[in-house]
């Protein structure tokens, strides 16, 4: 009888446990529920997405939405990556997953697994999974930043990567922010570079922003938030450092455009525990103020600068003295160093346009090709939209380049002050000039590159649209 009431005590209390965890178990969400806020359109050459809700389900969303996306892209970095630096893509995807997952909040740790379940939702398990996500993520820091460092090199060479303004007060024609950014990259990734995101996370501020497929930051970081914030940066040329016990750039960034409502809180966010991995000056505004800032974030040496009338522009040079002599191997006197001669191009625009700067007039700097070096018009490695392809000096920054490299401006966006309020940008898909690049013809000319062949893909002449994301719910 003991032994009878003792098993019947067990049995209750087990029930009870039962009955108190049940109430505490979350409900799977079906498929269907975890789409129910989202969208997916297309417009003049753009993915559009709006994503919404818990990071697992924004995640899903985004894994699912850009599912072929994402598999395409990570064939063509894995082609990118093996060429550059001779390491495979399993080399990528352990060792960002061993320096950065354990690192991540839970809440992008929940983000990205939710994108590799949501591209296994729609092209079948196995497709994809947590490491590849985390890769794909970090490609900017890992093989630009991370190798260079892990082999030793005194004098990496990080990609010269797009032309910034940011203006403000009296230089603008309202007195408003304009703030305006064209992306330069090998055409292999930046042809990919085509989604713009509206996210409505759970928690934070809203953001829209272009991105690469699966990025859950911006990459190139171009960002507006419902706190007011604009973000944009250009890289730090012929940059050294890295610390590899530092948290990734990626989640950094989008941290710092989630929840930050002022300039002082971004940059406090994206210099906690800050890796030197894609080291960048920052272009920060404040449409509630009109305050606009630059963030020269190096690893050892940052620097903040901030007015509310006057502008702030970036081609990939460094601006402080300590900076560039203590941590990268940048030479003005450089024959082929573009950011040099595109610094001396926005500084006669800047004295051309004081007052006048809208965003029209910064829509047509990001498709400018005066060449300060050869003193004429032609689109070239030396212009702020820039034409690797069609110039002889190619990319001395890489070693398997050559004359006549495919990269350049592949993208641009522009806003002012009225426009982010709205969550608005002006957009263009390929080069900001308007000029088509036909991937046949580059390959027929310059063989060298047939190994992208696979990868390598058109970007036709396009205009400039107004983004509007179709909201969901």
């Amino acid at each position: 009888m003991k032994t009878l009431n003792r098993f019947i005590v067990l049995l209750l209390l087990v029930l009870v446990g039962a009955g108190c965890n049940s109430g505490n178990t979350k409900k799977a969400l079906s498929h269907e529920e975890k789409m129910a806020g989202a969208t997916r359109s297309e417009s003049n050459g753009w993915i559009l997405v709006h994503l919404e809700g818990t990071p697992e389900v924004i995640g899903y969303q985004h894994g699912y939405l850009l599912a072929k996306e994402i598999i395409d892209l990570r064939g063509a970095m894995a082609v990118r990556n093996e060429k550059m630096t001779k390491r495979n893509w399993d080399f990528y995807r352990d060792e960002a997953f061993r320096m950065f997952w354990r690192k991540m909040p839970a809440e992008y740790q929940g983000e990205i697994t939710a994108i590799a379940e949501g591209v296994n939702a729609k092209l079948g398990e196995g497709s994809i999974d947590v490491k590849d996500m985390i890769a794909i993520n970090s490609f900017l820091e890992m093989a630009d930043y991370y190798v260079p460092w892990l082999e030793g090199q005194e004098a990496p060479k990080p990609a010269e990567r797009c032309s910034a303004i940011a203006a403000t007060g009296s230089w603008t024609n309202d007195g408003k922010i304009v703030m305006a950014h064209n992306n330069w990259s090998e055409y292999l990734i930046g042809a990919r570079w085509n989604v713009i995101a509206d996210i409505v996370p759970e928690k934070g501020h809203r953001i829209v922003m272009d991105a690469l497929p699966g990025f859950i930051h911006s990459g190139d970081d171009f960002n507006i938030n419902s706190a007011g914030l604009i973000v944009t940066e250009t890289t730090i040329s012929d940059y050294k450092g890295f610390d590899s016990t530092g948290t990734a750039e990626f989640v950094r960034a989008r941290q710092a455009i989630q929840y930050a409502s002022t300039i002082d809180e971004w940059v406090a966010i994206m210099k906690d525990r800050n890796n030197g991995g894609y080291a960048n000056d920052w272009l920060i505004g404040d449409n509630k103020t009109g305050e606009i800032a630059r963030l020269e974030l190096g690893l050892k040496n940052q620097f903040l600068e901030k007015t509310k009338d006057g502008y702030f522009i970036g081609s990939n040079f460094p601006v402080n003295e300590k900076l560039k002599r203590e941590e990268t191997t940048w030479d003005s006197l450089s024959p082929v160093n573009s950011s040099y001669y595109r610094r001396l191009r926005w500084d006669v625009l800047m004295n051309e346009n004081k007052g006048k700067i809208t965003v029209e007039s910064a829509k047509a700097f990001m498709g400018d090709h005066y060449d300060m070096k050869r003193k004429q018009e032609v689109p070239s490695r030396f212009t702020l939209c820039g034409h690797i392809d069609l110039d002889e000096s190619g990319a001395a920054e890489y070693s398997w380049s050559g004359a006549f490299f495919a990269a350049g401006a592949v993208q641009s966006k522009a806003t002012d002050g009225n426009l982010a309020a709205n969550m608005q940008m002006w957009a263009i898909m390929g080069h900001p000039c308007g000029m088509a690049f036909d991937a046949e013809s580059f390959l027929a000319a310059h063989p060298e590159n047939e190994f992208q062949r696979e990868y390598l893909i058109d970007m036709p002449a396009r205009q400039w649209m107004l983004t509007d994301v179709p909201p969901g719910r």
